[in-house]
């Protein structure tokens, strides 16, 4: 086994609900396949997440043979099944926003809405990002034009499991990676060596380390029950805050599309 190796790969298809684990992903233009391409918003097309909304945590998604399947953890809700493609082509096309981006989408259906409404409580339309619709990395940090789902704003955030070992020595309940959301897990090294990271591979794959994670408090959602606790955050707080925010974990580009899979040798070509 290599040095440093890939041991977890995780997808999010929509936007701030239960992740799945991978042992082989697609990496794509605008990130891994099915990642982050649908997402809820409100009425005014604005994303919903767990940071103001935490029970979106108990919603678990699961991929099938024709797209996705939504499950509710606690209610005895029918699942819902959100099929991979558009269902016409006509297809009512809406502008939502994620943070500063107007991004144009696709209303998945009623139903959708009306489940999600159901399932959370509150106001929820389901909308799917189509392949016409370009959202762009921010350009401080993106030099090629690359291109992002509807993830906060990177394709890619890569973690090492010796960063999450070296924070559960310091509290005094350990937390799962499930806290923060990486598409890539890494065995080896040090704790937080991929805050230097600059080029290196996955499977041979290129990537490219641009801007440390800064972490909120959707962190601090446990993802089984969707309680909120002020750790991990707080203890964060002590030993990983640059510019006054806390880091935790590497937001990355890429510059191929391929496939990987767990146990890819991590080759580290730079470093800053």
């Amino acid at each position: 086994m290599a040095d440093l190796y890939l041991s977890e790969i995780y997808i999010y298809p929509i936007k701030s609900l239960g992740g799945i684990s991978l042992q082989v992903a697609e990496v794509e233009d605008r990130g891994l396949r099915y990642d982050r391409r649908w997402m809820l918003v409100d009425a005014q097309g604005k994303f919903l997440t767990q940071r103001q909304h935490a029970q979106m945590a108990l919603l678990q998604v699961s991929l099938q043979q024709e797209g996705l399947l939504v499950r509710h953890r606690q209610e005895t809700i029918t699942p819902l099944s959100i099929p991979f493609e558009a269902s016409a082509p006509s297809q009512d096309k809406v502008e939502v926003r994620v943070w500063d981006d107007t991004v144009l989408a696709e209303e998945v259906s009623a139903e959708a809405n009306a489940w999600f409404t159901e399932a959370l409580g509150m106001h929820a339309r389901l909308v799917r990002m189509p392949e016409q619709s370009l959202r762009q990395v921010d350009p401080r940090y993106a030099t090629q034009g690359e291109i992002v789902s509807f993830a906060d704003g990177y394709p890619f955030l890569i973690i090492g499991q010796a960063s999450l070992d070296d924070l559960n020595s310091r509290l005094e309940r350990p937390v799962p990676m499930d806290r923060f959301r990486p598409n890539f897990v890494f065995r080896g090294g040090v704790p937080f060596e991929e805050d230097t990271w600059v080029d290196f591979t996955i499977g041979g794959q290129p990537f490219k380390g641009v801007k440390p994670c800064a972490r909120c408090i959707l962190t601090t959602v446990d993802q089984e029950t969707a309680v909120k606790s002020p750790e991990p955050l707080r203890t964060l707080a002590t030993y990983r805050q640059q510019n006054n925010k806390v880091m935790f974990g590497q937001n990355l580009l890429h510059s191929a599309t391929g496939t990987l899979r767990v146990g890819d040798a991590v080759e580290v070509l730079s470093r800053k």
